[in-house]
């Protein structure tokens, strides 16, 4: 592994009940990275996360693909579940009962980040796809890891919500890893593009030296 390497993929394969989805992918992460794993639908982008995930889970937040949310509990409950290996089970326990109200503050601003303040104590069923995408966002940063590894985490928003969302993610993590499916919002938030073919990298460059001309072959 390269000395300022946070983790290195070499030969790496993966898949799902016997079915190959990766196939030997070489991969240097670096700390402050903000990389985005772009390619067609089914390319591998959420098993690549899924392998990264499996090694860095000691120091990341994961906003998986669905929201994954316990529809029946509150926004806060939800976001409060970004730290719950923090804490021992009692802890846990007596903040689904009767929440501190110095931890109730802390997830009310991490939501307010988000323009969700107000959505507190509602069930996290009753909120639309997009806001529950916000509620996963915060339980993410609410987590405060240093790498957060994200698949599709704004598709449910508009570009200007996920501009934001993006952004907001960028000022509290070191280093980002983020499948995404819009090619302008990647390039305008990466550092680094991924792209992936039937489970293979087939482009590992800059952003700055990519435009969406040059990506949309990728996709034909």
């Amino acid at each position: 592994m390269p000395d300022d390497a946070l983790l290195e993929l070499r030969g790496a394969s993966a898949g799902y009940a016997g079915r190959p989805v990766l196939h030997d992918v070489d991969l240097a992460l670096r700390p402050g990275e903000h990389v985005a794993v772009l390619g067609r639908s089914g390319a591998g982008k959420t098993t690549l996360l899924g392998l990264l995930y499996q090694r860095l889970a000691a120091e990341a937040a994961l906003i998986p693909q669905a929201a994954s949310l316990v529809r029946t509990l509150s926004v806060f409950h939800n976001v409060y579940m970004g730290r719950l290996d923090r804490h021992p089970a009692l802890r846990n326990l007596r903040m689904l009962v009767w929440p501190a109200r110095e931890v109730v503050d802390e997830v009310r601003d991490v939501l307010a980040s988000l323009g969700m303040a107000e959505r507190l104590f509602d069930r996290a069923g009753a909120l639309s796809g997009g806001q529950q995408q916000r509620v996963s966002v915060a339980r993410a940063l609410y987590n405060g890891r240093p790498v957060v590894i994200g698949d599709e985490p704004v598709s449910a928003l508009d570009r200007v919500q996920a501009a934001e969302v993006l952004g907001r993610l960028a000022a509290t993590h070191e280093t980002m890893v983020l499948a995404m499916h819009d090619v302008g919002l990647a390039l305008a938030h990466a550092h680094r593009i991924l792209m992936l073919d039937q489970g293979r990298i087939v482009l590992d460059a800059p952003a700055c030296e990519l435009s969406v001309a040059s990506l949309l072959p990728f996709y034909a």
